[in-house]
């Protein structure tokens, strides 16, 4: 069950040159042109809906898919947040699943343009959220999963120490057919400096 309150917005959190702050309306646009500009990129990891009726990311407002998401915000469900570089938007991660109770548990996906990619964006964006997480949170667990072709993101997780914990057959529809994922997972209190900390001396 989500935390069952609003989620404080944490403001913007950063390291060098990479931030991550909660998606804002004027968020929108900047967004939308991204994801037109980058459809070649991102197509192949983009979530599509099994009856065909999935919408081409970028070719309708996204102001409804930014009030969804701060709607889970205030449900305590999930953190909407853009990836910034150099104040710049250049991507998003979201928090989502997001579970209290005996679970205190949550999931998080990614995505950043292409011209920014190969920079350790993603990963230090990554290790943002999840000391947050499992900081101001309190959470106990923080999934990834991932596609097995996806190189990139693979070496996201491998670049963050996180733990492979197994396969999940057909989990998500991508793309356009049921793809299976592997499942990588942080748990609070393995790595004690944090996972920004962490990077800073790979």
């Amino acid at each position: 069950m989500p935390l069952g309150r609003e989620i404080d917005d944490p403001g913007t959190l950063s390291a060098g040159r990479v931030a991550v702050r909660i998606i804002r309306w004027s968020d929108a646009e900047p967004l939308r042109s991204l994801l037109t500009e980058n459809r070649s990129w991102l197509q192949r990891w983009e979530a599509t809906h099994p009856s065909g009726r999935s919408v081409v990311p970028g070719s309708v407002s996204m102001r409804p898919m930014v009030r969804t998401l701060r709607k889970q915000l205030r449900a305590g469900s999930g953190m909407p947040f853009v990836v910034l570089y150099d104040g710049a938007v250049v991507g998003q991660l979201s928090v989502s699943e997001i579970s209290g109770g005996a679970l205190q548990s949550s999931q998080i996906g990614y995505w950043v343009s292409e011209h920014v990619a190969g920079r350790g964006v993603t990963t230090t964006a990554a290790a943002l959220v999840i000391d947050h997480l499992f900081g101001a949170l309190g959470l106990h667990r923080v999934e990834v999963c991932i596609r097995p072709e996806n190189d990139a993101s693979l070496r996201v997780v491998a670049k963050l120490g996180l733990r492979h914990e197994g396969s999940r057959t057909a989990y998500i529809h991508i793309d356009g057919a049921w793809r299976d994922h592997e499942v990588f997972v942080a748990l609070r209190g393995e790595t004690a400096a944090g996972y920004v900390a962490q990077l800073a001396h790979r």
